[in-house]
């Protein structure tokens, strides 16, 4: 979105020797314009959890980012509260791709730890939905090729297996989706945090406009939106767009199967954040 500017405790991480699971923390890691917002308004309506706006891409664009009453300004500093401070509560962390992060990419412990899923939609979709609101995008801007190279970082890390899930689910079959993401990363399922009341959120104040459709919306919805700047009207976003499909169908052909799944709400949740 930014071009322009528990788990387990006292538990082993398999694979990755002295590492110990207990830091409760589940990172969502999106392409831009892939929907993730309003998985991070569902998160929210959970009430179960510290859920974090997009902490890097701040830092990134405006050099902070805030959380649990403390602001950050470095991903250095972030990142330590999330892997030595932060075992009180559950957190939840929502952040795009359309930034490289050379030092989530290098915290081995970081990777290992946490819960990371990965959010996907078709690199063409995401082309045109990018550049309607910001048409000085680059190639990066798509975001997919970071995405594939964050999630085979946590692969290689040897931690929990990196969960895969298409947008398109998400919007499809949200409950069903949910339910599969929330099984595959165990964490309790609600599915009444499938709705939310529309308006604009403080979470993501600062990025106001990309952010539109959600902070009207009342849980997850399936538009269809038509842009005259598209893969068909213009060579550079298919050029663009090209470029990271193939980190899409690798990503893709690894995604969650909701379509058998039936969603089974549990009981209970995780800390309460403060």
């Amino acid at each position: 979105m930014f071009e322009s500017c528990y788990a387990h405790s006292v538990a082993q991480v398999t694979g990755v020797e002295g590492y110990l699971e207990s830091m409760p923390v589940f990172a969502l890691w999106s392409a831009p314009r892939a929907r993730s917002t309003a998985f991070f308004r569902s998160m929210l309506e959970r009430g179960d959890l510290l859920a974090l706006h997009e902490p890097f891409c701040n830092l990134t664009c405006f050099g902070e980012t805030d959380g649990d009453g403390q602001t950050f300004h470095s991903a250095a500093s972030l990142l330590a509260w999330l892997r030595d401070e932060s075992n009180d509560i559950t957190v939840f962390v929502k952040d795009t791709t359309d930034y490289r992060q050379p030092v989530v990419l290098a915290d081995r412990r970081f990777l290992a730890e946490g819960r990371h899923a990965f959010l996907i939609r078709r690199p063409e979709e995401i082309a045109a939905s990018y550049y309607a609101l910001y048409p000085n995008m680059s190639i990066n801007a798509i975001g997919l090729q970071a995405l594939h190279e964050l999630h085979d970082a946590v692969r290689d890390a040897g931690g929990h297996r990196p969960v895969v899930i298409d947008s398109d689910d998400l919007v499809a079959q949200p409950e069903a989706t949910m339910a599969a993401y929330c099984a595959a990363v165990e964490l309790p399922f609600i599915p009444q945090a499938l709705t939310w009341q529309p308006g604009e959120r403080l979470e993501w104040r600062r990025s106001a406009r990309w952010h539109a459709d959600v902070s009207a919306t009342t849980g997850f919805e399936q538009g269809e939106r038509r842009y005259r700047h598209n893969v068909e009207t213009s060579e550079e976003l298919a050029r663009f767009a090209a470029h990271h499909r193939p980190f899409y169908e690798q990503l893709h052909a690894q995604r969650l199967d909701v379509a058998v799944r039936e969603p089974e709400a549990v009981t209970g949740g995780g800390a309460a954040s403060g």
